[in-house]
């Protein structure tokens, strides 16, 4: 169990540097359509997490589950706000008509 920690936390460390080097070199016209991405792998984690949370495991399990889909919804939700305000930066603002008297 002991080497299996160290390879986990080796794997841990390598993504969070890849994830870092990757998402700070995208350009920011870019940044939108990686958050939709991000939102699509998001939802393949709802999935997840509802199969864990009723897959009549223990007690602790089932709790974990629910937690991880809560989570995971607040991830999903957050993501297409963001990403429809980040949306609504690119729209045309309509010109102010004027009154004709």
């Amino acid at each position: 169990m002991g080497m299996e920690a160290v390879y986990l936390g080796f794997v841990l460390m390598l993504s969070i540097f890849l994830g870092f080097e990757l998402i700070s070199k995208v350009p920011a016209t870019l940044h939108t359509p990686l958050m939709s991405g991000a939102n699509a792998i998001s939802g393949i984690t709802v999935v997840g997490a509802i199969t864990s949370a009723g897959a009549g495991m223990s007690d602790w399990a089932t709790a974990l589950g629910a937690i991880a889909v809560f989570f995971a919804m607040v991830n999903v939700v957050g993501g297409y706000m963001v990403t429809d305000r980040m949306l609504g930066m690119f729209k045309k603002k309509e010109a102010p008509v004027k009154d004709q008297v």
